[in-house]
């Protein structure tokens, strides 16, 4: 950082008077402040202690917090066994060359060998040689498959893509972050002799080049990364085989069902077999490519993560080491393209132009974004198996959960859980047992939790919260600079990392400078400068930016939301703190609020551990709640206080209370509470802070809430991606007129017409063009449509 300031004011006596403007505001004295709580970061990562107890003691050591972190992509002469001047100038070259690439066979033999193939060519399997085909065609066929699938890594070009990935990495990034303390877990999961299995969130395109180079650089040898078949040529794909890159043949369809399709997906489950039996690592993404409108979770992801169960389960494998990974950038680096709304797929000649222009574009820049990778505690997936099974209990739709409360059929919100999958079941999948299938989406939402929940978080996405939460307006930079320090230090506190260091206003000049394009700066008096968001686009990219701290603070969030739903119908929005402070709050009622507001909130923002009940989430909201000041507890004259446990007599049945049982036996502590009343906070932060907490979730309310005015004048019948068109132009226009932009974005309309049709107000009917989209009769009348918008309004921060 210091390093990049000094350039940025090198540079500024030469940069017009713009570059006069930003050096002005910085020339401040400012007190240098370590963005850090005491001498230790927290060390983010652990593994679920209730699924995985034994992982959770392995792996982990509390010396492994003190190591640090290292630069991948800083080579110097010290990385290599050489030393001179010739060296200095050739050390990204000469490292490239030393790394360790072990030899890897051409395993076509094995898997011809393998239990699975040799059912297929015998016919024992579908698909194989009993549908008519002979052998020899079907050993032709297998080989061409595995052409498909995956090719020997080659060492030469792996050394050669490395050293031109290093020299574009570095004209690209800052820096490249790991903490070596997570490295060297893994490492020491990888001398267990087990299969490693990374599964990581979806940032860029770039991931599946950066983080195999990543490991590679620390010596784990050459990732096996997964990659989509439709999104990439033939030429691309010949390339990222022989990095070491693994496709799906075009055959094996994974929502088809015919005899080649089974044949194909076959062969694939004996590549997989195999690459687990050679001990290669295997890096899956389990979100979806970025910019990709649908579900969060990956279909192609789970797809493979299926496959591996499926070894585990069927014993090729005595067990797999998995290990969540995330990957955090300032900026995200841009895409040639929309690649998912072009029609054709990125090829070479297209990713050499986008490098060449992104080289271009950056050639001399000072202002170079910041990456960070982390590597979570691995675990056992057979633990995680044994274990996750005793956690399963009763589930029902949104529609049996919620359609009775907003029609005010029923005032009691069943304590089950929400049944809600928008992730479509591959054919992959199904070959697995009904709770197999179960185990699979369950584990890949339970490992991308744990990966966001390690993911480090980056100065622009606090800025870019601060900008669109507390100064919309407009904010002088002296104010910011005490917010982003309040800001960081409220991460820090609930045990969430971020991936910058080093002084405060050399910090946030960095950040400001990265988000130039999206801000305004005006000089004001005594030399300094006011920030202001760009309203339009500007305001779309900071709220997608700020949507990485929504997992940090989601907890009270949705707390205040409850409380602001609750207090809607008490007292006007817009009166003093003072006086929605009067009212009292009742337990009963915060965990019915609650409990409301989960059900609504999709899954895939959620992201709740599947081991975590709705009943202990309640309990977690209402304790954060009270932790951060925002409730106070109601104590009734001449009752024992609460926080007095000394006279509490332990009964018998809650002594035998096993940990993990939370059945209908959590009903004798929620009667017990059933009494207890809070009331607002009276400190002089809290206003701020619950209105700070209510606009984080905003967006994708203010958006429920459009969808639900818009069940007026949408044109129904018609198709999904025809409705979710007409909603999203409807979102561009309220936003236009309220200035509003965070909320007219294509995912969030999506999410909505998704959580409708789940909730009963749409449904699908078929037709000969295909599935239509109908108004149910539930909600037909005006007068639902309104119970349904008022129900979604009161959680919805004014």
């Amino acid at each position: 950082m210091l390093e990049s300031r000094s350039q940025t004011q090198q540079s500024s006596s030469h940069n017009g008077p713009e570059a006069s403007l930003w050096s002005s505001g910085f020339s401040m004295k400012l007190e240098a402040v370590t963005p850090f709580l005491g001498k230790y970061r927290p060390f983010v990562g652990r593994c679920c202690q209730t699924c995985t107890p034994k992982s959770w003691e392995s792996f982990f050591h509390r010396s492994l917090m003190d190591l640090g972190f290292c630069n991948v992509i800083l080579v110097k002469e010290e990385n290599t066994r050489f030393r001179g001047w010739l060296v200095r100038r050739l050390c990204c070259f000469l490292w490239s060359l030393e790394q360790r690439i072990p030899p890897c066979q051409d395993p076509l033999q094995k898997i011809m060998e393998s239990t699975g193939v040799q059912s297929l060519l015998s016919g024992r399997a579908p698909g194989g040689a009993g549908e008519g085909q002979p052998p020899a065609l079907l050993k032709e066929e297998v080989r061409r498959i595995l052409g498909h699938i995956q090719a020997p890594p080659r060492p030469f070009l792996l050394r050669l893509f490395s050293w031109v990935l290093l020299r574009f990495l570095n004209c690209l990034f800052l820096n490249v972050q790991l903490h070596k303390g997570q490295m060297k877990m893994v490492h020491k999961a990888a001398e267990a002799g087990l299969p490693l299995v990374l599964l990581s969130t979806h940032k860029s395109l770039l991931d599946g080049i950066l983080l195999p180079f990543v490991l590679l650089s620390q010596g784990l040898g050459v990732l096996r990364v997964v990659w989509d078949t439709h999104a990439c040529t033939p030429a691309l794909r010949a390339l990222l085989r022989s990095l070491g890159g693994l496709f799906l043949p075009t055959e094996a369809n994974l929502f088809l069902d015919s005899p080649e399709e089974v044949f194909a997906r076959g062969v694939v489950r004996a590549a997989v077999e195999q690459l687990l039996l050679s001990g290669q690592p295997l890096l899956i993404f389990l979100e979806e490519a970025p910019g990709a409108p649908g579900p969060r979770l990956s279909a192609l992801g789970q797809a493979w993560l299926g496959l591996v169960v499926q070894a585990v389960q069927a014993g090729i494998v005595p067990d797999v080491t998995l290990v969540p990974v995330a990957i955090a950038y300032d900026l995200v680096p841009d895409a040639p393209y929309d690649m998912h709304q072009a029609s054709v797929p990125m090829g070479l000649w297209t990713g050499a132009l986008a490098v060449l222009r992104r080289l271009c574009s950056g050639w001399g820049c000072s202002h170079k974004a910041c990456v960070r990778v982390q590597l979570a505690q691995p675990f056992s997936l057979q633990e995680y198996t044994t274990n996750a099974r005793s956690c399963w209990g009763d589930r029902q739709t949104l529609e049996h959960l919620l359609q009775p409360v907003i029609l005010g059929h029923c005032a009691i919100v069943p304590d089950t859980e929400k049944e809600q999958e928008w992730t479509p079941v591959t054919r992959l999948l199904l070959a697995l047992g009904e709770e197999d299938q179960l185990l699979v989406r369950r584990l890949s939402r339970h490992i991308l939790n744990a990966s966001v929940a390690s993911s480090a978080v980056m100065s622009t996405a606090i800025m870019a919260t601060l900008l669109l939460t507390k100064h919309r307006k407009g904010v002088a930079l002296s104010q910011l600079l005490g917010d982003f320090s309040w800001l960081t230090e409220e991460m820090l506190l609930r045990g969430f990392d971020v991936g910058f260091s080093g002084q405060l206003r050399s910090l946030v000049q960095h950040t400001l400078s990265l988000l130039r394009a999206h801000v305004v700066l005006l000089r004001v008096h005594q030399g300094d400068l006011l920030v202001v968001p760009r309203p339009g686009r500007g305001l779309v990219h900071l709220a997608h930016l700020s949507a990485e701290l929504l997992p940090i603070f989601l907890s009270e969030a949705v707390g205040a939301c409850a409380v602001r739903g609750l207090l809607a119908g008490r007292v006007p929005p817009e009166g003093p703190w003072e006086l929605h402070g009067v009212e009292l709050l009742s337990q009963r009622e915060l965990y019915h609020q609650v409990l409301l507001l989960l059900h609504l909130l999709p899954r895939d923002l959620l992201l709740l551990q599947p081991c975590q009940s709705s009943y202990c989430y309640c309990q977690e909201v209402l304790d954060r709640l009270i932790q951060c000041g925002l409730l106070v507890a109601e104590e009734t004259p001449g009752s024992r206080p609460a926080c007095d446990t000394g006279r509490q007599r332990l009964s018998a049945k809650l002594l035998w209370k096993l940990s993990g049982d939370f059945s209908d036996s959590d009903s004798d502590d929620f009667e017990e509470a059933q009494g207890r009343c809070f009331r607002l906070g009276e400190q002089s932060r809290c206003p701020d802070f619950f209105i700070f907490l209510c606009r984080l979730l905003r967006p994708l309310l203010k958006a429920f809430a459009q969808a639900a005015a818009f069940l007026r004048w949408g044109r129904l019948p018609d198709t999904e991606s025809g409705y979710v068109e007409q909603l999203l132009g409807f979102l561009q226009t309220s936003a236009q007129e309220e200035g509003l932009f965070e909320y007219a974005d294509p995912n969030l309309a999506l999410s909505a017409v998704w959580t409708f049709r789940d909730l009963g107000v749409l449904q699908q009917t078929p037709s000969p063009a295909g599935p239509q989209l109908t108004l149910s009769p539930a909600f037909a009348s005006q007068d639902s449509q309104h119970k349904l918008e008022q129900f979604i309004r009161q959680f919805v921060c004014s």
